[in-house]
C-alpha cells in the first residue's frame, strides 16, 4: 500500500467498540498506533462493551503504555451503536473515524480516507469494500448480497450513490457525528448514521479499502436479525426525509389501505340501508382518520404534533375539500349509471395524488435539512 502523507497537523479520534476481541484486540491497536506521523496525532477510544473476556484487562494494559489510548467502559453490554455514542460524545480531535476491533480492516486505510478531509474537499468520508482494486478475502455470497440490497435500499431513501453503506470505516468531521443523536444500539448503526449525515447534506466522498473480512467461527458477530433491523431503520430514519418519488411509492400504501377502508365502510354502510349522502361523508371521514394515523406512524412523522391552530385549520380544510370531490365523483358516477362500490372505488382512486401532495407540503411539513452551511463556510473561511 502507498504512503500518504498528511498535509498538515491533524488529530484524529478513532473510536473503537469492543466486545469480546481478546484475540484481536492488541494487534488492532498496533496496527492503529502504527498510522501516527509527524502530522497525525492520534486520540484512541476504546469502548469496552462488557467484555466477558479479557479484552477489558489488555485494553487496560496498552492505555498504561500508550498516552493516545482513553479506555471507557459500558457496565452491561448494550452494542455497537451505544458504544459509537460513548465514543463520538468524548472524540475531541479534530476528525473522527470508526475502527473495529477485529483484524477486518486495515488501518493504513484511514490516512488515505482522511486525505479529502484535511485537504477541505469533504465532510465525510466513507469506506467502500468493493470500491477497490485492492485485496480483499472472499466469503459469504448471500452476505454480499444482503449488503448490496441494503445499501440499493438506503441510497433509494437517501439519494446518495454509495457502493457500501455498510462498511465500517466512516470518517467524520467531529461537529457533524457529535450534532448527530444516535438512537440505534446495535448494528443499526449504520444505516442510522447514514441516514442522518445524509439529511445535513455535507460534502460526502466514498473511497475503496482493503478488507479481510472474518468467519464466524473467527469472531464474526452480524447476523440476520441485524439485516432485518437494518431494514427498519433505513425506513424508519429516511421515510418522512425521502426523495418524492420514494415518499409517493409509500404512501401509494397508505392511500391503498385507506381507500380499501374507504370503500369497505361505505360498502357496509350502503347494504345496511344508509343514505348515500350520509353513507359517503362518514365512509370517507373514517378513511381519513386512517390515513392520518399511517402518516404519522409510517410516513411524515413518527409522533402527531399538533402545533399550532394553523395545522389544525389546515388538516380540516384540507379534508374537507379531499372529501367534497371524494363525494361529487362518487355521486355522479352513480347518477350515470355506474354501481355505487365501482364509483366509489374510482373516487378513491382520483384523489390519491391529491391526499399525497396536501399532506406533504401543507399538512405535515418537514423543515429543510443542510446544506451542513455554517461550519463549512467557517473552515472554508479559514
Amino acid at each position: 500500500m502507498s504512503t500518504v502523507d498528511i498535509i498538515r497537523p491533524v488529530k484524529l479520534s478513532i473510536v473503537i467498540p469492543c466486545y469480546n476481541e481478546e484475540n484481536t484486540l492488541e494487534m488492532c491497536l498496533e496496527n492503529v498506533l502504527g498510522i501516527r506521523d509527524n502530522n497525525l496525532s492520534l486520540e484512541i477510544i476504546i469502548v469496552d462493551d462488557c467484555s466477558k473476556d479479557k479484552s477489558t484487562q489488555i485494553a487496560e494494559k496498552l492505555a498504561g503504555k500508550y498516552q493516545e489510548i482513553v479506555l471507557l467502559r459500558h457496565k452491561t453490554n448494550h452494542g455497537k451503536g451505544a458504544a459509537l455514542r460513548t465514543g463520538f460524545q468524548n472524540a475531541t480531535g479534530e476528525f473522527v473515524a470508526i475502527q473495529d476491533a477485529d483484524l477486518e480492516y486495515n488501518p493504513q486505510d484511514l490516512k488515505k480516507l482522511l486525505v479529502p478531509l484535511v485537504d477541505n474537499k469533504a465532510d465525510v468520508v466513507l469506506g467502500s469494500r468493493f470500491l477497490t482494486s485492492d485485496a480483499h478475502r472472499v466469503l459469504y455470497f448471500w452476505h454480499y448480497l444482503g449488503n448490496q440490497f441494503l445499501t440499493l435500499l438506503s441510497n433509494m431513501f437517501t439519494d446518495l450513490n454509495l457502493t457500501d453503506m455498510e462498511c465500517c470505516y466512516k470518517l467524520f468531521r467531529r461537529e457533524i457525528i457529535q450534532a448527530i443523536n444516535i438512537e440505534e444500539n446495535r448494528f443499526g448503526v449504520e444505516p442510522e448514521i447514514v441516514a442522518k449525515v445524509s439529511q445535513m447534506r455535507p460534502r460526502i466522498f466514498e473511497m475503496g479499502i482493503s478488507y479481510s473480512a472474518r468467519t464466524y467461527e473467527e469472531g464474526k458477530k452480524i447476523g440476520i436479525r441485524d439485516g432485518i433491523r437494518a431494514l427498519y431503520c433505513i425506513f424508519h430514519y429516511n421515510a418522512h426525509k425521502a426523495p418524492f418519488p420514494v415518499q409517493f411509492l409509500i404512501y401509494l400504501f397508505v392511500g391503498g389501505f385507506s381507500a380499501l377502508a374507504n370503500i369497505g365502510s361505505f360498502y357496509l354502510l350502503y347494504v345496511s340501508g344508509i343514505n348515500m349522502n350520509i353513507a359517503v361523508p362518514v365512509a370517507f371521514f373514517l378513511a381519513a382518520t386512517i390515513n392520518y394515523l399511517l402518516c404519522i406512524f409510517l410516513l411524515f412523522r413518527h409522533k402527531a404534533r399538533w402545533n399550532s391552530m394553523n395545522e389544525i385549520f389546515l388538516y380540516i380544510l384540507l379534508v374537507c375539500v379531499v372529501g367534497f370531490l371524494d363525494y361529487e365523483v362518487t355521486k355522479n358516477l352513480f347518477l350515470i349509471g355506474n354501481p355505487p362500490v365501482f364509483a366509489k372505488s374510482v373516487a378513491s382512486i382520483s384523489v390519491l395524488l391529491f391526499n399525497f401532495l396536501g399532506r406533504k407540503y401543507f399538512i405535515f411539513q418537514e423543515s429543510s435539512s443542510g446544506p451542513w452551511k455554517p461550519q463549512v463556510d467557517s473552515l472554508r473561511d479559514k
